[in-house]
């Protein structure tokens, strides 16, 4: 069962989760999936949610590619949810640490999948630890990424979206997680 350590409405009105469990649980409109620019869904959280929904998600991914080409961090794919609760899956391709210019391909990845929620109307969006497993991104350091890049968008883009979640696995990314949540609180106090 996923379980939320933490929440916050943000000046916008959105509400900002941490959460530990699994994101293929979530009973929201969409998730995102930390995905590898050919869509193709072998390990990690992508295999995890390919695994859960079954192979239309695959199927419609290869369909992506075949349509649109490879996937950049700035434009994410999407496909249905298959079996899964959620009624799309938001493919974000996050960067694979020491390609260069980590942040900004982070942060890219980000507004694009919050960017596409808001394309499909969904009003609620849970995302993984985009780039922190076999991408190799520090967790903490795209704890901050991906918080701060929550809140610019935001606050610079109206949004049909009322609830993101961020849903952690592992322990150590929820304790990097909390610990930029409560460092964020912390300066805005």
């Amino acid at each position: 069962m996923n379980t939320v350590l933490a929440e916050r409405v943000l000046p916008s009105g959105q509400i900002v989760q941490i959460v530990r469990g699994d994101i293929t649980a979530e009973r929201v409109d969409a998730i995102v999936n930390a995905a590898n620019q050919y869509l193709q869904h072998g390990g990690g959280v992508a295999w995890a949610i390919s695994e859960k929904g079954g192979p239309a998600i695959q199927k419609e991914s290869d369909a992506w590619i075949r349509e649109h080409g490879l996937v950049p961090h700035s434009h994410p794919a999407w496909t249905s949810g298959g079996r899964l609760s959620a009624k799309y899956v938001i493919h974000a391709v996050g960067p694979v640490w020491g390609d260069g210019d980590e942040d900004r391909k982070l942060a890219e990845a980000v507004n694009g999948s919050l960017r596409v929620a808001d394309e499909l109307h969904c009003a609620s969006l849970a995302m993984p630890a985009i780039s922190t497993g076999i991408f190799g991104f520090p967790k903490e350091r795209a704890a901050k990424v991906i918080l701060e890049a929550i809140e610019n968008h935001f606050q610079h883009h109206p949004s049909s979206l009322q609830t993101v979640r961020i849903v952690l696995f592992d322990q150590p990314s929820v304790e990097a997680f909390l610990k930029q949540w409560q460092s964020r609180e912390a300066r805005q106090a």
